[in-house]
């Protein structure tokens, strides 16, 4: 019989101990009590500091860098997220006005994680911890005053208590800086505060172009990756492997550009790719390019709510027979044929196949908007027909276009787990 590690054990025991207890003077906001490792912090950030790498800090609860307030984040640092769910739900959220400088480097990234990782300083896997385990804690949130396209300006991101009004984001600076975020991993988390209200990995909200994003990555998280409500922010090498719903969410009129990008499916991920567009009256288009996708059950790319975009030189491979690229409604489908949606270089590996959607012709698929008995409500435009996809978007098993996986090595979750061995 395997002997369980003294230090996992202790783990457990806190964990116990918080179905009874929490700290906190407001009992609306409580947090994590039993501190666990050498630096706990559970009340918001309203003066500038710096966590540094000698120390492995615990996030108590749900912990702001409040306007004005900057957070500095030294390389090689662990910080570890106490459990948490509903309004109590744990997780590191950059208010708008606040700047989080997390600039790791390869050698030393910033790992987020849980209070469950054994991982200690130095470290890049966990001892102890299975790549499907999830929900342990929340995510990162970063928001910020760049524009965004909701029903109400400013909004409430996901995942927050409309309460809180820390959680508000948008605004009218598309060069907002929000700090620099580089070489960060991010695990384990994906806590939720109510039905279809989750916390994802790491959550950008009316992110402006002035924030420095780049060699990010989000592994094992219950809800979704990546997800850019509005805002500028550009991001340059990002990894979501093993995420529960989609891996790179796109809402709210965002008008970034994200470069060089991987995604791994997990056993429950879907869709690589769901791409919304505006909810309020901005509009913005994106661009999704150089990726390499390897799916699973999901599918490659859902087109939503009138989306405008342009998705380019990416390769997908290892998603199922019933995988497919949706273009979900008349709005969208539109877009396509006024050249606001575009698609390029786009090659699918489908060998592993036997049956279902084999060629291009099977995974683009034009779709209606439908009732609640299923019935359609608009009538398809029949769009390859009257603009036939490009000539460049092909299946094949020797791929010309995808992300370069070289800026992963050495530093994710990932490659520890020998994941990038097919990229």
């Amino acid at each position: 019989m395997k002997t369980l590690n003294p230090f996992f054990l202790l783990i457990l025991l806190a964990g116990a101990l918080l179905t009874f207890s929490s700290c906190g003077d407001d009992d609306d906001d409580p947090v994590e009590d039993v501190c666990l490792f050498d630096v706990c912090v559970t009340e918001n950030i309203t003066s500038d500091v710096t966590w540094t790498a000698d120390n492995v800090y615990q996030l108590g609860g749900r912990i702001a860098v409040e306007d004005g307030v900057t957070l500095t984040i030294e390389p090689g640092t662990i910080i570890k997220g106490a459990p948490g769910s509903g309004p109590n739900a744990t997780a590191l959220l950059i208010a708008r006005g606040g700047r989080l400088i997390a600039d790791g480097t390869a050698d030393q990234p910033i790992i987020f994680t849980s209070t469950s990782d054994e991982i200690m300083p130095g470290q890049v896997a966990s001892p102890n911890l299975d790549d499907d385990i999830n929900s342990l804690w929340g995510g990162l949130i970063i928001l910020g005053n760049a524009p965004i396209s909701a029903d109400s300006e400013p909004a409430q991101i996901e995942g927050i208590p409309p309460s809180d009004l820390t959680g508000l984001y948008g605004g009218n600076d598309p060069t907002d800086n929000s700090g620099i975020l580089r070489y960060v991993s991010v695990r384990y988390g994906g806590s939720d505060i109510g039905e279809g209200n989750e916390i994802n990995g790491i959550s950008f909200g009316g992110v402006g172009s002035g924030t420095i994003v780049e060699n990010i990555e989000v592994a094992s998280t219950f809800d979704d990756g990546i997800e850019c409500y509005g805002g500028t922010v550009n991001i340059t090498n990002a990894l979501v492997w093993g995420q529960g719903d989609d891996a790179y969410d796109m809402d709210q009129a965002y008008t970034g550009t994200i470069d060089n990008f991987i995604y791994i499916a997990g056993a429950n991920s879907d869709h690589a790719m769901e791409l919304d567009g505006p909810e309020g009256s901005r509009t913005g288009s994106f661009t999704l390019r150089n990726g390499s996708l390897k799916g699973g059950n999901g599918e490659y790319i859902d087109f939503r709510d009138g989306v405008t975009c342009t998705i380019e030189n990416c390769y997908f491979f290892g998603f199922s027979e019933t995988s497919d690229v949706e273009f979900d409604n008349n709005g969208v489908s539109q877009n396509y044929l006024d050249g606001s949606l575009t698609v390029s270089n786009l090659q699918f590996n489908t060998s592993h196949l036997s049956e279902g959607n084999l060629t291009i012709e099977d995974i683009f698929q034009e779709k209606v908007d439908e009732n609640e008995n299923g019935d359609p409500t608009e009538n398809l435009l029949d769009i390859f027909t009257t603009q036939p996809l490009n000539s460049n978007i092909i299946t094949t098993t020797s791929p010309t276009v995808g992300a370069t996986a070289s800026p992963f090595s050495g530093w994710t979750l990932a490659d520890a787990r020998g994941q990038l061995a097919d990229f």
